[in-house]
């Protein structure tokens, strides 16, 4: 999966970074963003609508690169 811009970049980020958390809840039962701002916050809800915004657009962007993948494929004869 190759980065194409900024957009692409930020969102693999905050995916990653969503996905770490989960990790950390689901292994400790620790989660860092409540940890950070304060459970149920009006931040933590901002993080999690962020990372949840990037997971959509992750799943845009995984598509769009098996798109671009398969037009540049070479074609054989």
């Amino acid at each position: 999966m190759a980065v194409r811009n900024p957009v692409d970049l930020i969102a693999l980020i905050l995916v990653i970074v969503g996905g770490l958390n989960w990790g950390l809840v689901g292994l400790f039962d620790f989660n860092l963003v409540d940890a950070i701002f304060g459970v149920g916050s009006t931040l933590s809800r901002i993080v999690y609508i962020i990372v949840g915004l990037a997971a959509l657009y992750t799943i845009y962007f995984a598509t769009r690169a098996d798109t671009y993948h398969a037009r540049e494929a070479p074609v054989h004869h």
